[in-house]
């Protein structure tokens, strides 16, 4: 027990770090956007705990990586409440994909794979649905519409959507690929 205990919180490190890094580095993050998103990788890592670890690895590992972004200085803050909706909150949301990792390992241990690749996309939907929801109304809530005469509610809707949805389908792309051709990385060994 107590190494499986070690093993997670090793796993929530290096994956969290490595998030942030997916998400820094300019070649493997675009950002499309001065007050904050992006179309990255960054994503991934936290799925990867989700579906190994269930919610507590995912919100967990989710959770750390908005608040590093801000301890780093990339993230955007207006007010601690908008700092907490865009970062602590909308990042630590992705880890609700991790409500499929019994399914999932379920499937991977009796070989079904189309069951598991199906719960792995609906968990990537599903963590990327929920922090568009976050960042929508934090974007609603703390910001104006950059663009005169358009509604707060269509702004928000189209910036969010802008990085979310290409960020959402890279990430359901990746972890489907890497899934497929290691499975039995999702289940832990400990």
């Amino acid at each position: 027990m107590r190494s499986n205990r070690t093993l997670f919180l090793i796993e929530v490190a290096v994956f969290t770090a490595l998030a942030l890094l997916l998400d820094v580095i300019p070649f493997l993050s675009f950002k499309i956007w001065a007050q904050g998103g992006s179309i990255s990788l960054a994503m991934i890592p936290v799925f990867i705990l989700a579906f190994r670890w269930g919610l507590k690895g995912g919100l967990l590992s989710g959770f750390l990586w908005g608040i590093l972004q801000v301890a780093a200085g990339t993230g955007y803050v207006l007010t601690p409440l908008q700092g907490f909706i865009d970062y602590a909150l909308a990042f630590t949301v992705i880890g609700f994909a991790g409500i499929f990792a019994k399914q999932v390992q379920k499937a991977i241990q009796s070989g079904q794979t189309t069951v598991y690749l199906t719960y792995i996309t609906l968990g990537v939907i599903l963590g990327s649905s929920l922090r568009f929801l976050a960042h929508f109304a934090a974007g609603v809530a703390f910001f104006n519409s950059a663009v005169e005469g358009q509604s707060v509610w269509v702004y928000s809707l189209l910036y969010n959507i802008s990085y979310i949805i290409p960020s959402l389908v890279i990430s359901a792309a990746v972890v489907f690929l890497l899934f497929h051709k290691q499975p039995r990385m999702l289940l832990k060994t400990a």
